[in-house]
């Protein structure tokens, strides 16, 4: 006669997860090397500039940090590619740089913009895991990336990645007053992993995301993002509202 006893419960596998100091992007290395430099020069010229640049110094150095995020992993989920504040949720046509084969279907899209200020961690990463079909760089004007006309006239760089289930998502580096360059680590064809760095931009800056039609914003206008962590859409989800309290 089989036992009815029940089989022990296995617990599940714990861990601990220590704080630590976020580790500087290379792309930061010369800016943080030359501010050091420049402190030197000047406290032997003027020893009272010492702290001050020591702050600048420690600043560039903040700018340029690339902690390690955890990515949320499900069907039908967009991860936000960018930390900042969600400054505008609206429907809007898709851009003329997102469309053709590679690009996007036409029609209106929900689009979530991200502004990253100068505090910011402006690491950039890729909403969905899946190919990037899709990479255009577009020169322009360096407006506040606040505005809304920023979209259309500031230097931006456009992706499209699309989705293991033939989902695309397309998003766009867009730089902002103090931005002066916009850096992408990936081309067309690259395999992409949701959450893994796809580039950044140096001193302020924005990020749009272009959700799917079937996706729902899962963010409020006056939250923050944290790129690759925040879910920012969901298929079939409900959509959110928010407080500010």
């Amino acid at each position: 006669m089989a036992s009815l006893e029940k089989p022990p419960h296995t617990p599940l596998p714990t861990t601990t997860v220590k704080w630590r100091f976020p580790s500087v992007h290379q792309e930061g290395y010369k800016y943080v090397a030359i501010s050091a430099g420049l402190t030197l020069l000047l406290t032997i010229v003027w020893n009272v500039l010492f702290w001050p640049m020591v702050g600048l110094t420690i600043w560039v150095a903040a700018f340029f940090r690339d902690p390690i995020r955890t990515t949320p992993q499900g069907q039908g989920l967009i991860v936000a590619p960018a930390d900042g504040l969600i400054t505008m949720i609206e429907t809007v046509p898709v851009p003329r740089e997102l469309d053709g084969p590679n690009g996007l279907s036409a029609g209106p899209r929900v689009r979530v913009s991200i502004f990253m200020s100068v505090f910011d961690v402006h690491i950039n990463r890729t909403p969905i895991s899946g190919t990037v079909r899709q990479v255009v760089y577009v020169a322009g004007k360096f407006l506040n990336a606040d505005l809304d006309k920023a979209s259309e006239e500031n230097e931006r760089q456009y992706f499209v990645v699309e989705g293991h289930d033939g989902t695309r998502v397309g998003f766009t580096q867009i730089a902002g007053l103090v931005a002066r360059r916009i850096l992408g680590f990936v081309k067309a064809g690259d395999i992409v992993a949701a959450g893994q760095r796809i580039g950044l931009i140096r001193f302020g800056s924005r990020v749009d995301v272009f959700l799917p039609p079937d996706c729902v914003c899962q963010v409020a206008l006056g939250q923050r993002s944290i790129a690759g962590e925040t879910v920012l859409g969901r298929v079939g989800g409900q959509p959110v509202t928010g407080v500010a309290q």
